[in-house]
């Protein structure tokens, strides 16, 4: 009887073994971000306040303006899809110049692990580097996207609102020496569209 009973056990712990074995391991949602770019389109509310103070803005390498609007190239990054926690790199940035006094935003990063997504960026005052500072408050109007493409997808996230960040504002008023800069000036509106590939699987069909 006891030896009938240890084979029964036996028996339910190898079948309980070949189902865990044989149940596919989930997906990790987590992803990471490839080419594409981030698109803002400026707002007359802070193109016609940066006029009113006679800064001119130029771009970084490899950043784009044309017509008002904003091109940053996205080299990497990392993004939980179902949280939606990560960040997303950019290259390039803009120079904000007004007499002998040139300010850099650069290196940006959509940063959501946070209480509230925001997108950061390293400043410089005249090619002196002033810190990493949170640049732009970020409000999703529109629930992100992902374009099932097989192996690699591509992220959308369209009509994101930026805002000038408290800290941000602060920064340009003591490099100008203004105080027109305030919390919460519209900066544009952002799109940003994004390859996204768990690299687990693209590497193993490789092998």
């Amino acid at each position: 009887m006891v030896l009938r009973s240890v084979r029964l056990v036996r028996a339910a712990l190898a079948a309980a073994l070949v189902a865990v074995l044989a149940t596919p391991a989930l997906a990790a949602p987590t992803v990471n971000t490839r080419l594409g770019d981030t698109r803002v389109t400026l707002s007359p509310q802070f193109t016609g306040a940066l006029q009113s103070l006679q800064v001119n803005v130029s771009t970084v390498f490899p950043t784009r303006l044309r017509s008002g609007v904003v091109d940053f190239p996205i080299p990497a990054g990392e993004i939980d899809l179902q949280s939606l926690k990560g960040e997303i790199v950019h290259d390039g940035g803009l120079n904000l110049r007004a007499g002998n006094t040139t300010v850099t935003l650069s290196s940006f990063v959509i940063d959501t692990t946070g209480s509230a997504p925001v997108l950061t960026g390293l400043v410089k005052a005249n090619d002196s580097v002033v810190g990493r500072l949170p640049l732009f408050d970020i409000a999703l109007n529109r629930a992100p996207s992902v374009r099932d493409r097989g192996v690699i997808d591509q992220l959308e996230i369209e009509n994101v609102g930026l805002t000038l960040n408290a800290e941000a504002a602060a920064a340009l008023n003591g490099a100008f020496n203004v105080n027109a800069f305030s919390a919460g000036i519209p900066i544009g509106t952002a799109r940003v569209h994004t390859l996204v590939f768990d690299p687990d699987r693209v590497f193993s069909r490789k092998k």
